[in-house]
């Protein structure tokens, strides 16, 4: 009942006040990286959602133009080439994710659950194929994030995952969204170039 029609309401409800309350910090985000680099400021990634369906999710650009399609910053030989000056505050406020919220309203996500995975990320795919985990809405945090993020490696973040699809409640979203809220202030987890894809 929660994950089939209450969560959805909620997700609904909620990222339709989150974008009223937020759409002048996105503006204003949009316009700085527009000053900094010419192109668009959002941008689109192949990502796999439920059931292993793919979607494009969108997120405020961080990176040069040049950079590397498709690729996960911690598979570039050197990522710090390609971030920009605004880039690395918006990373390390996850504030470059709050397009995501779109993501949310028409219903490719959620607001809790695991963190869409690459198109090409196949063996975490195929890790979260032994817990369930490609069967429910990726979402904008889940439990991996806030126990590693960037830190954990494959096998353990799809553990998490299943930890969290066994859990998934009201009460669960509720305490990993808070939880997210204070790690993303204190900027825990975030490595570029780290271990994510092992």
């Amino acid at each position: 009942m929660y994950r089939h029609f209450i969560k959805r309401v909620c997700d609904v409800v909620l990222s339709l006040a989150a974008l009223v309350i937020l759409a002048p910090v996105m503006l204003i985000c949009a316009v700085i990286i527009k000053r900094e680099d010419r192109g668009p400021a959002l941008f689109t990634q192949k990502r796999i959602g439920i059931h292993k369906r793919p979607f494009r999710m969108y997120k405020f650009r961080s990176m040069r133009m040049d950079t590397p399609h498709d690729t996960p910053t911690h598979l570039l030989a050197n990522p710090e080439q390609y971030i920009l000056r605004c880039g690395k505050w918006m990373r390390k406020y996850s504030v470059d994710e709050l397009p995501q919220i779109l993501n949310i309203l028409i219903g490719d996500m959620s607001f809790v659950g695991p963190r869409p995975a690459l198109w090409n990320q196949y063996d975490l795919i195929a890790e979260r194929d032994k817990y369930g985990a490609n069967d429910i809405r990726p979402g904008l945090t889940g439990w991996a994030q806030i126990n590693g993020r960037d830190e954990l490696e494959i096998p353990v973040k799809a553990k998490f995952d299943g930890e969290y699809v066994r859990r998934e409640s009201f009460v669960f979203d509720v305490m990993c969204v808070f939880r997210t809220v204070f790690k993303a202030a204190r900027h825990e987890g975030v490595v570029e170039g780290g271990t994510g894809a092992k």
